[in-house]
C-alpha cells in the first residue's frame, strides 16, 4: 500500500506514553523488544504477563486483588482477574496528573452554551447523581437508560450509574421510538433519564412525543427524569422528577460499590441485522483495561492533552471517549450537526477547545475533502498531534488530504473495531509510520488475524478477520441469555474457538492493515452500522408493503455511497411518488434519517433462501457487477427467479439513475 505520509519523530521513547511503558517493562519485568512487532508478539502470545502489565503500569485501583489474570484462555468463556473487585468510576474519577481546578470536560453544542466541567465539579456532579439514584432506589444491578446526546450529564449518569455497581445504557435521542423500546425492552430499565429535545443545527426537534411513547412501551420504569436542554423552562413529562431534583444537595459522600472484574457496566447493541438489535454486556474490568491500554499506548493521551471524538450516544465511540480522563485526559464532547453553519464547524471547535486529538469518521473527513475545505486555513489547528478516523475504510486520497490540508505534524490514525469489543483492534500507534491508505497496526493484546474462505491464515491477501486470543473486552455475555447460545451464535460458530468479527481484512507483511468492510449485510451510513432488520420492521409495517430489501453500495472513492431500497407491494399498487414519501417519512420517524434510503424501486420477490432468509449479500454483489450465478447458490433460493430483476436493473442503471423506474 501507499506512501509514507508521516514518520515518528527521533525521539518518540523519550516523548511517548507507550515509551515510558517500554522503560517500566524493562526496569520491573526485565523485558527488553526490539521494535512494534515484537512487542504486539508477545502481548497476543504471553496474555498473563501482557495484560497483568498492563494492570499494574497504570495501577488499577482495586478493592481486593486479582488470585490470577486469566484462569481459562478458551473463547468464549475465557475468565480474566479473577477474585478481582474494583470500580469503573473510581479508575476513571481519579484522573491521574489532575488537579481540582482544571477542566476535565469542555461540551459545546447547538442547543446552549459552552459547559466546563473542572475535575472537582466533575466528581461533585457524580456524587449528586449517585445519591439522586439511590434515593429512587437504584442498586447494584438494575439499569439506568438514558435518551441523552452527548452533553455532560449523560457523562455524569454513566459515572454515577456505575459508581453503584447499577447498569448503564444510552440511545441517541435522534432514535425513533421503535429503535428505542427495541432496545431497552429486553433489559428493562428501572430508570429512564430523557432529554424534552434538542437543537441539529439551527432547527429544534422536540423529543417529548418519543419520551411519552417510550415511557408508555417500558412496564418496567419506576422512575423518570427529565432534562430541560431544548428549552430550559421546560417542566419535566407529568409524574417525572426534574433534573435539578436528582441532583438536590446532599451530605452524602462519594463512595464506590466494588464488583467484580466482569460485573455488567454497560450494554451496548449490535445493529439488528438479523432481528432484535444484541444486547451485548461489557463488563468494569475489561472496559477499563482495554481503554487504559488503547487511550495511554496507542493515542497517547495523557493530562496534557484534550481528546474529541465526534460522536453520538448511539455509538461505541462515545463510551471509548468518555473513558479518556481515566488516562488523565481532558475529554471535549459536541451535540449538534457537524455540517452547520458549514463544514467548518468542527475544525473551529478543535481550536476554540484547543483540542490535540481529533477523532471523527472516515466519511466526515471525505465530505470535507469533497467539499474543498482547508481545515488549517480556517482554524488554528497548531495544538492538534493526532487525528484519528473510524466507522468506515479511509481510502488513501482521505490519508492524502489529511496531510496537505489538516497538518503535516499530526499522527492519522485509521482505526476499525466494533461495539462488540467497545474498542478498535487494529489503528495506530506513536512508534510506526503512516502509510496512505492503510491502518498501521494490529493493537497490543489483539490476536487479529485474516482467514481464507478453508480457515487457513493468510498474509497480503484478503481474508475474514478473526481475533484468535480471547480480549478482557470482548463482551461478559448477552443479556437475557443464560446459557451463552446467542453469544456463541454471534461470533464462534463459523470458526469454534476463534472470534469471527463480520470484517474483510488484508494484513501485509508489515502488520499494516486494510480492511474493505462487512462481510455480511450490515450497513454502513455516514459511519454508523445501520442493522437491515430494523429497517424492515418500519417498511414492512406499511400496508402497502409485503416485502423489502434494502442494501448499501459503497462508494469507490470513500464517499458515502447509495442506500437502495426494494420493495414488494400489495397486489395491484403501483410504486409513486406519494408513496416514497410515505416510506421515508416512517423511516425517518420511527429509526432515524440516517435511515432514509437514496432510492426506492418496486420489484416483484425478494430473494430468499430456503429457510426464508433474505439474501442481502447477493443482491449486492448483482447490483456492483457480479454475474447472477456467482453471486447466489440457486439451489439454496426458494426463489431463483427472483434475482433477474435486480440483474436487468444493474445493467440499465446508471449514476443519475431515475428512481421512478422500476425494476
Amino acid at each position: 500500500m501507499g506512501d509514507v505520509l508521516w514518520t515518528p519523530p527521533a525521539d518518540v521513547l523519550q516523548r511517548s506514553r507507550i515509551g515510558n511503558y517500554l522503560r517500566w517493562l524493562r526496569e520491573h519485568r526485565g523485558l527488553d523488544f526490539a521494535d512494534y512487532d515484537e512487542l504486539w508478539r508477545w502481548s497476543v502470545t504471553d496474555l498473563d504477563a501482557f495484560w497483568r502489565s498492563i494492570w499494574d503500569h497504570f495501577e488499577v485501583v482495586a478493592h481486593t486483588p486479582p488470585t490470577a489474570t486469566l484462569t481459562d484462555a478458551g473463547m468464549p468463556g475465557a475468565r480474566w482477574f479473577p477474585g478481582a473487585t474494583l470500580n469503573y468510576a473510581q479508575n476513571v474519577l481519579r484522573m491521574p496528573g489532575r488537579a481540582d481546578d482544571d477542566p476535565v470536560v469542555i461540551a459545546h453544542g447547538q442547543t446552549r452554551a459552552p459547559v466546563t466541567l473542572t475535575a472537582a465539579e466533575l466528581r461533585e456532579q457524580v456524587r449528586r447523581v449517585a445519591a439522586g439514584l439511590r434515593r429512587l432506589g437504584v442498586v447494584a444491578g438494575d439499569r439506568v437508560a438514558a435518551y441523552a446526546p452527548n452533553i455532560p450529564e449523560t457523562y455524569v449518569l454513566l459515572l454515577a450509574t456505575s459508581s453503584l455497581g447499577a447498569i448503564f445504557s444510552s440511545c441517541a435521542p435522534e432514535f425513533g421510538t421503535r429503535s428505542v423500546t427495541d432496545r431497552w425492552q429486553q433489559i428493562e430499565p428501572k430508570v429512564l433519564v430523557a432529554v424534552d429535545g434538542y437543537r441539529y443545527g439551527d432547527k429544534p426537534v422536540d423529543r417529548r412525543g418519543e419520551v411519552a411513547a417510550i415511557r408508555a412501551a417500558l412496564p418496567s420504569l419506576e422512575h423518570t427524569v427529565g432534562i430541560a436542554y431544548l428549552d430550559p423552562a421546560a417542566t419535566p413529562p407529568e409524574g417525572a422528577l426534574g433534573w435539578d431534583e436528582l441532583t438536590a444537595e446532599t451530605d452524602e459522600p462519594l463512595t464506590f460499590t466494588p464488583v467484580p472484574f466482569d460485573h455488567p457496566l454497560y450494554v451496548l447493541y449490535s445493529s439488528g441485522t438479523t432481528g432484535l438489535p444484541k444486547p451485548i454486556v461489557h463488563g468494569h474490568g475489561g472496559i477499563l483495561l482495554e481503554h487504559l491500554k488503547m487511550l495511554a499506548l496507542h493515542h497517547d493521551l495523557g493530562p496534557s492533552d484534550r481528546f474529541f471524538w465526534f460522536t453520538t450516544t448511539g455509538w461505541m465511540m462515545w463510551n471509548f471517549l468518555v473513558s479518556g480522563p481515566a488516562v488523565g485526559a481532558t475529554i471535549v464532547l459536541f451535540d449538534g450537526n457537524p455540517g452547520h453553519p458549514d463544514l467548518g464547524a468542527l475544525w473551529r471547535l478543535a481550536e476554540e477547545t484547543g483540542t490535540t486529538y481529533f477523532g471523527t469518521s472516515a466519511p466526515f473527513l471525505l465530505a470535507c475533502r469533497k467539499a474543498g475545505l482547508r481545515p488549517a486555513e480556517i482554524a488554528d489547528l497548531s495544538a492538534l498531534r493526532g487525528l484519528g478516523s473510524t466507522g468506515a475504510p479511509l481510502p488513501a486520497e482521505g490519508f492524502t488530504w489529511v496531510y496537505e490540508t489538516v497538518g503535516d505534524r499530526l499522527q492519522l490514525q485509521s482505526l476499525s473495531g466494533g461495539t462488540d469489543v467497545c474498542t478498535g483492534f487494529v489503528g495506530g500507534v506513536p512508534l510506526l509510520p503512516v502509510h496512505a491508505g492503510e491502518i498501521t497496526c494490529r493493537a497490543l493484546g489483539a490476536k487479529v488475524e485474516a482467514r481464507s474462505a478453508d480457515g487457513t491464515p493468510v498474509v497480503g491477501e484478503l481474508g475474514e478477520l478473526v481475533i484468535t486470543a480471547p480480549m478482557p473486552s470482548m463482551p461478559v455475555g448477552f443479556w437475557n441469555d443464560p446459557d451463552g447460545r446467542r453469544y456463541r451464535e454471534a461470533y464462534f460458530e463459523v470458526y469454534p474457538g476463534v472470534w469471527r468479527h463480520g470484517d474483510w481484512i488484508t494484513i501485509n507483511s508489515r502488520g499494516g492493515c486494510v480492511i474493505t468492510g462487512r462481510s455480511d449485510a450490515t450497513l454502513n451510513r455516514g459511519g454508523v452500522r445501520l442493522g437491515t432488520a430494523e429497517f424492515y420492521s418500519v417498511v414492512e409495517g406499511l400496508d402497502e408493503v409485503v416485502d423489502s430489501v434494502v442494501v448499501h453500495l459503497e462508494d469507490d472513492e470513500g464517499g458515502a455511497g447509495e442506500l437502495l431500497l426494494f420493495v414488494v407491494l400489495a397486489e395491484g399498487l403501483e410504486l409513486d411518488d406519494d408513496l416514497r414519501r410515505a416510506i421515508c417519512r416512517e423511516l425517518r420517524t420511527s429509526l432515524s434519517p440516517r435511515h432514509v434510503p437514496d432510492e426506492i424501486h418496486q420489484v416483484r420477490a425478494v430473494p430468499r433462501t430456503l429457510s426464508a432468509k433474505k439474501l442481502e449479500v447477493p443482491v449486492k454483489k448483482i447490483l456492483t457487477g457480479t454475474p447472477v450465478d456467482r453471486a447466489a447458490a440457486k439451489g439454496a433460493l426458494a426463489n431463483p427467479e427472483s434475482l433477474t430483476a435486480f440483474a436487468t436493473f444493474a445493467q440499465r442503471r446508471t449514476p443519475d439513475a431515475n428512481s421512478a423506474t422500476p425494476a
